[in-house]
Formats: structure tokens, C-alpha cells, sequence
């Protein structure tokens, strides 16, 4: 009896360390304060508007690359609600289309609209740095899941926004998603 018992107290522990790592110091962990006293300060209105270029890599739950991709984007605002149209090239040659609705808050926070995502995300940009977390239904083709996304964007001081996604299912990181987003040249 003894021995379950500290293998059930040390299976606990593991899993209390794990919880508390990803609540308190891991990527989810991070707030929108955090970055309100950074420069240059990120307008959505201003930094996703016009023709954008991104480009990123998508990696699996193991860590490694899973697809590779180049997108077209296009952002209207008009005043504090615009609309973003983005066009998806993977490697393997499928593509994907989606349409964002936004609408910034005077405070700063952010409501966005898709087809593809479950009822509204929510977002806040604060400082150099801008938040939004949704839950997104993949394709059929790719299993039908609707998974957590946790999804920041960081402005850099050239006006290249980084971009860094977690998607998450049950709480467990099944895919995460790296891009950078620049306006396109003419």
C-alpha cells in the first residue's frame, strides 16, 4: 500500500509541475500587460492594413515541420472595424481562404470574426505586442477538431510583425504555428 501511495503522490507532483508551468511561465502564461510599455506600439488600423505578405512554417506535436506556407493578405479598415482577407499557399499545393472580421475596441480589445473560427474570438493589442485567443475547426480533411488557439503578434522596430501560434486540444500543444507579416511591395 505503501509504494501506490508514493507513486500516486509523485504522479501528482509531476502533474502539478507540468499545470503550473503552463499557467505561470509557458507561452499561454503571457498577458497583454506585459507588454503595454514597449515601442513601437502596435495599431492594429495602422500594421495590418493593405496588402501583406506572410510567410511561416507550421510545426506538428513533435516539435518538427509540418507544412510550409505563403499568404497574401488584404486589411480595410474603416474606422475601428476592418476586414481582413487572407489567401493560404501550402507546399503541398492546397490553399485556403479566410475572412476576418474585426472590430477594435477603444480600450484596445479586439473582436474577431471567421467562418472557420467557433463563435468570437477575443483579443487585446497593448504596447508593441497584440493578443488573440479562438478556437478554430479545421477542415474535415484534416479531422474536423476544433482546436484552442492562443495566437500573439509582435511588432518589430522595422514594421515586420512576428507572429507565433499555439493550437491546442484538451489542453495538450498539437500544432504550433511562426510567421512574419510585412507590407507587400508594390
Amino acid at each position: 500500500m505503501t509504494v501506490w501511495f508514493y507513486i500516486l503522490c509523485g504522479a501528482l507532483l509531476a502533474f502539478a509541475i507540468v499545470w503550473a508551468r503552463c499557467v505561470f511561465w509557458d507561452f499561454i502564461a503571457q498577458k497583454p500587460e506585459d507588454y503595454e510599455d514597449e515601442n513601437p506600439a502596435f495599431d492594429i488600423r495602422q500594421h495590418l492594413n493593405g496588402p501583406i505578405l506572410c510567410e511561416g512554417v507550421i510545426y506538428g506535436p513533435l516539435g518538427r515541420v509540418s507544412s510550409r506556407f505563403v499568404a497574401d493578405f488584404d486589411a480595410v479598415w474603416d474606422g475601428n472595424k476592418g476586414v481582413m482577407k487572407e489567401k493560404f499557399v501550402y507546399d503541398d499545393g492546397s490553399v485556403q481562404d479566410r475572412e476576418w472580421h474585426l472590430t477594435l475596441g477603444n480600450d484596445g480589445v479586439i473582436d474577431a470574426k471567421a467562418p472557420d473560427v467557433v463563435g468570437n474570438g477575443q483579443g487585446k493589442q497593448a504596447g508593441s505586442s497584440v493578443l488573440l485567443r479562438y478556437k478554430i475547426k479545421l477542415p474535415e480533411a484534416s479531422g474536423g477538431h476544433v482546436l484552442d488557439t492562443v495566437d500573439w503578434m509582435y511588432l518589430t522596430p522595422n514594421g515586420t510583425i512576428m507572429n507565433r501560434s499555439q493550437f491546442r486540444k484538451f489542453g495538450i500543444k498539437v500544432a504550433e504555428l511562426v510567421a512574419t507579416m510585412r507590407p507587400k511591395e508594390a
